[in-house]
């Protein structure tokens, strides 16, 4: 029992750390964005725009972005979410269900709060490859993309047995629709890497509180 403590204990000193290290530079990167610092909208513009160029003279490739991202849609993250949900419950595993439940909705509630704080414009161009509503910081599906995948890789970590394929995904598939946002011209850099950013920060705060209230017995 005391080995299992201390395992505990080291896994929600890790989550909670990694809470603050994402957290960290996401604050840095807001700050930036609040005090319009030049340099950071220098270099938003310098990737913006020549992936914007690029994508508008292949439109078999912006078509392939767009599709992309309309598969990736958060609310397709959170169908997903509430499937796992729906497979857990059966499983028996009510509380990792609940985390599942909690984590996506908090991700998704948190990352609409921000844009209404930040108001940060999106990009604009004369002949746009594609449009977005809303506000541009940060961005919606990096942030949900992140967040629903990191909490299903680490739902379905235990009974995976291609482990290395889950994690791959895990990380692939967020990563290309954030910069397939760049390459639509919807988004800046900053936005992409503060949702990747805030989405990660938000499962492993989640996850810190599901350790913290997970039962412990300390018996010998």
């Amino acid at each position: 029992m005391r080995d299992q403590e201390h395992a505990l204990e080291a896994r929600l000193a890790v989550a909670a750390a990694g809470a603050v290290v994402l957290l960290v530079p996401f604050a840095v990167i807001a700050a930036l964005i609040v005090g319009n610092v030049d340099w950071l909208h220098t270099l938003d513009h310098d990737v913006s725009v020549p992936v914007h160029d690029f994508s508008l003279a292949h439109p078999a490739w912006a078509s392939f972005m767009w599709w992309w991202c309309l598969v990736f849609d958060p609310w397709t993250w959170r169908a997903a979410a509430l499937a796992l949900v729906i497979w857990l419950v059966r499983r028996g595993a009510r509380p990792v269900a609940w985390w599942v439940a909690v984590t996506t909705i908090a991700g998704g509630l948190l990352g609409m709060l921000l844009k209404l704080v930040f108001e940060r414009e999106r990009p604009s161009f004369l002949d746009p490859v594609a449009t977005a509503v809303g506000y541009s910081f940060p961005s919606g599906h990096a942030l949900n993309n992140a967040l629903v995948a990191a909490v299903i890789v680490m739902a379905l970590w235990p009974v995976v047995k291609r482990r290395r394929l889950l994690l791959a995904a895990g990380i692939a598939v967020p990563a290309l629709t954030g910069l397939f946002r760049i390459g639509l011209g919807v988004h800046w850099l900053s936005d992409v890497v503060g949702g990747w950013l805030f989405g990660l920060a938000v499962v492993a705060a989640t996850t810190a509180a599901f350790l913290v209230r997970r039962p412990i017995d300390v018996r010998a």
